[in-house]
Order: C-alpha cells, then structure tokens, then sequence
C-alpha cells in the first residue's frame, strides 16, 4: 500500500469517525427537544389552528345558502306539511317569498300557502304558523306532490329556487332541501 492510499484511508476512518459523532450528537439533541410535553403541546397548536379556520370559513369569509327543512305528515283528518326556513349564509337575505303547494296526482292544486318576509339575518331560521300546510279531508294514502317555490334577494342580487317532493306512500315523511354555497 502506497502512502497515498495510506494517507487517503486514514482520511476517510477520519471522515466516518467524525460524521458518527455528528450524527450521535444530533441524536442526543433531537431527544432533548423532542419531548411528549412538546408533541402534545405542538398537536394541541395544530388543532387550535384548525378551529380557527374552521371559525374564519363559518363567520368571517361572505357567502350566500339557504336551505330548508321541509315535515309531511297525514292522517286521518288530512295532511299537515311544516316548513322551516334556514339562512344558513354568513349574510343577510331580502324580500323573501315562500310559496307551499299541495298537487294532486292530476296536476290539481289543493292546496297553497305563502310566507313573506323582509329579511332574515345570517346564520338564523324561522318556523312557525304561517309557514304550515293544513289541508282538512283530502284523501289519505293517494300520491301527492309538495311544491315549494321560494325567492330571495341575496347580496349577488335576486334568487329562485323550486323543489318539488312525492309524498304519500308513508304516514311522516322528511325533506331537506339546500342551495349551493356562493362565495363572495
């Protein structure tokens, strides 16, 4: 062996034997930081941040959704359709015009209620007498349609939406209908 393969293999034992001690001293390091306080603490951060967003989506970013809440119920003396009105938006909706219709199976309107409204602020509902469906001895067990039309006037201007529901086949039967979300 030549001496500047000697030379070259003592330099390379040298590099090793120094890279281990790096390596040991990271070690020794990583499990003086790394602690499970530390880990707790840190996924508890993580969560909180989460929360935080989640909070900033719900309440701070503007969007537009309404939705609602729709109760079919019949019986011996008729039919009972109950409606609740969810704006589930982070801003306020106008003019609101709720029409429930009541169809027979032959296209016959039996039925209607409407519901008006000036507003209703964010992140509330309404319910209540004016926004119930009463319809006294109509034949029980026979297929109905419940049809609801609502506009509004949202922050992105005027707004209509129509669900339609086949009801009859059961003594109670429940509907939950939704608009898209709309950003900003």
């Amino acid at each position: 062996m030549g001496l500047l393969e000697k030379l070259s293999s003592e330099a390379e034992e040298a590099d090793t034997e120094m890279a281990h001690e790096v390596l040991e001293s990271i070690e020794e390091g990583a499990t003086r930081l790394i602690s499970p306080t530390r880990v707790i603490f840190a996924s508890l951060t993580v969560v909180l941040l989460l929360s935080a967003s989640l909070f900033v989506l719900t309440w701070i970013v503007p969007y537009d959704r309404v939705s609602l809440d729709v109760v079919y119920r019949q019986g011996g003396p008729g039919h009972v359709v109950l409606v609740e009105l969810d704006n589930d938006g982070s801003r306020t909706i106008e003019n609101i015009d709720l029409q429930i219709r009541f169809i027979d199976s032959d296209g016959l309107e039996v039925s209607r209620s409407s519901f008006q409204r000036e507003y209703l602020p964010a992140h509330s509902s309404v319910s209540g007498d004016d926004m119930e469906l009463l319809i006294d001895g109509a034949s029980v067990w026979e297929n109905y349609t419940i049809e609801i039309l609502l506009y509004y006037d949202s922050y992105s201007g005027q707004r209509s939406e129509r669900w339609t529901h086949d009801v009859g086949g059961w003594t109670m039967e429940l509907f939950f209908d939704e608009t898209q979300y709309r950003f900003f």
